[in-house]
């Protein structure tokens, strides 16, 4: 039952990435929308 520990480890790293790129696309929009005003 390894794989199954390996599985969910491989996906949650995967989805800690994508929702840390998604955090950083916002904060870099948000950024943005500051500094043209």
């Amino acid at each position: 039952m390894w794989y199954f520990t390996w599985v969910l480890g491989v996906l949650l790293a995967c989805s800690f990435g994508i929702i840390n790129a998604l955090w950083l696309e916002h904060t870099e929009n948000m950024d943005r929308r500051v500094d043209d005003k």
